[in-house]
C-alpha cells in the first residue's frame, strides 16, 4: 500500500491578531490615497521658512542701517500706498538684527498670501514676494484638500484612521518571539533581496523607525483639527482661554497718541536677550487699544520657537498682565504647533519630521503593493 503524506494544517492565528490584521489592511486600503496626499503636502511644508528666506533673497537685509527707525504706522501707510487694492497687513515680523528688513504678511484676492519686505529706516518696499502663497495653498490642501468643510472632515477621518494604522502596524511588526533572525528582519532592510521582500522591508522597517514622530504628527494634527479635543487638553493641563479677560482689555481711544511700537519691541528684546524676532498681530490695529505679539528666538510661518506671548497696551507700550490659565493655553497651543511643524529641536527636529513625513507618504503605497502581491498569488 502506498503511504500517503500527511499534511499538518496551518495553525490559525488568535482572533485578536486576525482582527488587528484585518483593521490594518482594510482601513489602510480605504484611506490610502488621502493619507499619501496629506503626508506629502505636510512634508512639503516642513522647510517652508528656509525656502521663504531663500525666495526673499537680498530683501532680507537693508542696504544701510540708520540711527532711527520709522514708526510702524508710517511703514503701514507706505504699504497701503504701494498696494491699495490689498487688505491691510495682518502680521508684522521685526528682528533684533538691525540689518534685517521688516516683514509684513498680506492677503489679496488676486495674489493670495504674500510677504512684503520693507526697509524700517526708509520705508522702501524691498520686495513683494508671492512665493508664500504656494505654502498657503499647500497648507489648505493638507488640511482640507481645498474642499472646505467636506474636505476638512475627509482629512480628519483619514487622520484618525492613520492613528489606528500606526497602532495596529506596531502590533503586526512585533515578533511573536525575539530571536537573532527576527531582530534582523525587524530592524534592517535587505537591499539586495527580490522586489517583493524589499518592498515588505521598506514598509516594515522604516514604518517602525518613524513610529514616534509619526504619532507626534498625527496627535498634534488631531488637536489642531478637533477643537473639543484641544479644549479638553488645555483644561487637563491647566490652560483656559479667558474671554472675560479679553473683553476687559483696553479699548480704542480716538485722538490719543499710541506709543512707538519700535520702542516696545526694543524693550522686549532687552528683557529677553535670547530672543531674535518679534511677531505682532495687526488685526484691527486701527480700532483697538491693545495688540498681541510673540517675542521669540525664531519665528516661522506657523511656528514660534522659544517664545513668550505678550499683550501690549497700545498707548503706554507696557505689557499687560495675562491670567495664568490663558497664558498657559497660549503656550500649549504654540507647543502643539511647534511639534506639528517639526521645529522642536531646530534643524534636527525639522530633518526628523521631514524624513518621517516622507516615510509616512510611502507606507500606504508599499502596503498596497504587499496586499496586491498576495491577492494575485491567491
Amino acid at each position: 500500500m502506498e503511504n500517503k503524506k500527511k499534511t499538518t494544517p496551518k495553525k490559525q492565528k488568535p482572533l485578536l491578531s486576525r482582527i488587528n490584521a484585518w483593521l490594518h489592511l482594510w482601513l489602510g486600503i480605504s484611506s490610502g490615497i488621502i493619507l499619501v496626499f496629506v503626508a506629502l503636502t505636510g512634508t512639503l511644508i516642513v522647510y517652508c521658512d528656509e525656502l521663504l528666506d531663500f525666495s526673499a533673497g537680498k530683501a532680507l537685509y537693508v542696504k544701510e542701517v540708520k540711527a532711527q527707525r520709522l514708526p510702524v504706522d508710517s511703514l503701514l501707510k507706505n504699504i497701503h500706498l504701494a498696494f491699495p487694492e490689498r487688505e491691510a497687513p495682518v502680521i508684522l515680523t521685526s528682528f533684533k538684527d538691525p540689518q534685517r528688513s521688516v516683514k509684513f504678511r498680506m492677503f489679496s484676492d488676486e495674489k493670495g498670501l504674500s510677504m512684503v519686505y520693507a526697509d524700517p529706516y526708509t520705508g522702501e518696499i524691498l520686495k513683494d514676494d508671492g512665493f508664500a502663497n504656494f505654502f498657503y495653498i499647500t497648507a489648505h490642501l493638507h488640511s482640507s484638500l481645498l474642499l472646505h468643510d467636506p474636505g476638512i472632515w475627509i482629512v480628519d477621518i483619514a487622520t484618525v484612521i492613520f492613528l489606528i494604522e500606526l497602532i495596529t502596524g506596531l502590533v503586526l511588526w512585533w515578533p511573536a518571539k525575539w530571536t537573532r533572525s527576527t531582530r534582523e528582519a525587524s530592524f534592517t532592510i535587505k537591499w539586495k533581496a527580490r522586489f517583493k521582500r524589499l518592498n515588505y522591508d521598506l514598509h516594515n522597517v522604516p514604518g517602525f523607525y518613524s513610529l514616534l514622530p509619526a504619532l507626534i504628527l498625527t496627535i498634534t494634527g488631531l488637536l489642531i483639527a478637533f477643537e473639543p479635543l484641544m479644549d479638553f487638553t488645555l483644561k487637563t493641563l491647566g490652560g483656559k482661554e479667558s474671554h472675560e479677560w479679553e473683553a476687559s482689555l483696553p479699548g480704542y481711544q480716538p485722538g490719543r497718541t499710541a506709543a512707538d511700537m519700535n520702542q516696545t519691541i526694543a524693550t522686549l528684546f532687552r528683557q529677553y536677550p535670547e530672543a531674535g524676532a518679534a511677531q505682532v498681530y495687526l488685526y484691527d490695529i486701527d480700532s483697538s487699544g491693545h495688540y498681541m505679539m510673540w517675542i521669540a528666538r525664531r519665528m516661522g510661518l506657523k511656528s514660534v520657537e522659544g517664545g513668550h506671548f505678550k499683550v501690549i497696551d497700545r498707548y503706554s507700550g507696557q505689557s499687560l498682565p495675562i491670567p495664568r490659565p490663558h497664558e498657559r493655553a497660549e503656550t500649549i497651543e504654540n507647543t502643539n504647533w511647534t511639534l506639528h511643524m517639526g521645529v522642536w529641536k531646530g534643524q534636527l527636529g525639522k530633518f526628523i519630521t521631514f524624513l518621517a513625513g516622507l516615510i509616512c507618504t510611502t507606507l500606504p503605497v508599499t502596503g498596497f503593493i504587499i496586499w496586491w502581491g498576495r491577492k494575485r498569488k491567491k
